[in-house]
């Protein structure tokens, strides 16, 4: 039989057998990137505010290189802040309007991980449209990218869950009367004023939490195969040694964030790519 003869299947049940090994290598392999390739961490570096000065400019040249391909991929973000305004004009939603849009913040690491592959591509000297970001999901760390965005928005859910129980606990737990009302009662009685220091000072815990998570970890896995473990733990060290410097870019993203939502969230569509283009440069100055 000649060589260049066509392969045929087999019969039926050798070829679902065969299917049913490329999954598990194809599981298995996931399984071997989320573990990490390599069992050592990654070096980390002290920070100051100039680091995050130079992330800022050079994340400012990123956008400029690719503004129209940024903004494209950022659209969804006001639109996902307007339909989440719309429907705190729900009552029985109201309560939970502004955690819910303070909380998005949480997953928006996991959000921009398109403008990370960007700026990784052009530091390699690489295209960057909008559709190379998208290589991203035939990256061998795609399997990781997805466990840690999933933690990332369960640590979401947690909060809308005690944001309503501490709503439920000061003004609640019935439905605001009126968007009138549930204003006047947040703030002109004490009940308010707990609902909104207890509120935020539960909300800068998650908020810490997912910093100290993801600061480093995502723009780490595209560029290192080192595994989830090694990536959530280098980006736990970044924060544990420039804690300051961590905590006033955590600070300086969140005002950002609530500058470009004022306008209708029109804002977002600048904003969202600087941060995300300069949070690649943070990790380059954080992670050796």
């Amino acid at each position: 039989m000649s060589d260049t003869a066509p392969k045929t299947i087999g019969n039926p049940a050798s070829w679902v057998l065969q299917s049913m090994q490329s999954a598990s290598h194809g599981t298995a392999d996931a399984i071997d990137e989320i573990r990490g390739a390599s069992h050592s961490r990654p070096r980390v570096r002290s920070l100051d505010m100039a680091d995050l000065t130079h992330a800022l400019r050079a994340g400012w040249d990123d956008f400029k290189a690719a503004r129209s391909d940024a903004m494209f991929l950022v659209f969804i973000y006001p639109l996902i802040g307007i339909a989440l305004v719309v429907s705190g004009f729900h009552l029985e939603v109201l309560p939970l309007l502004v955690p819910m849009v303070m909380g998005f913040a949480l997953v928006g690491p996991a959000a921009a991980i398109g403008l990370y592959e960007m700026s990784r591509r052009r530091e390699a000297g690489q295209p960057m449209g909008w559709a190379s970001a998208f290589a991203v999901i035939r990256s061998p760390a795609f399997a990781s990218v997805l466990m840690l965005a999933f933690y990332l928005a369960a640590l979401f859910v947690i909060w809308i869950m005690v944001a309503e129980a501490i709503y439920g606990a000061t003004l609640g737990p019935e439905s605001p009367a009126t968007l009138s009302a549930f204003v006047r009662d947040v703030f002109y009685t004490s009940s308010g004023w707990t609902m909104i220091i207890v509120g935020t000072l539960v909300g800068a815990a998650f908020a810490y939490a997912a910093l100290a998570i993801s600061i480093v970890s995502f723009p780490l896995l595209l560029d290192r195969h080192v595994g989830l473990p090694i990536a959530v733990a280098t980006s736990l060290e970044v924060m544990r040694k420039n804690r300051v410097v961590c905590l006033a870019w955590g600070a300086l993203v969140g005002l950002m964030l609530v500058i470009g939502s004022v306008p209708l969230f029109a804002g977002l569509i600048f904003v969202v790519p600087l941060l995300g283009h300069a949070t690649w440069h943070l990790y380059r100055r954080a992670v050796m």
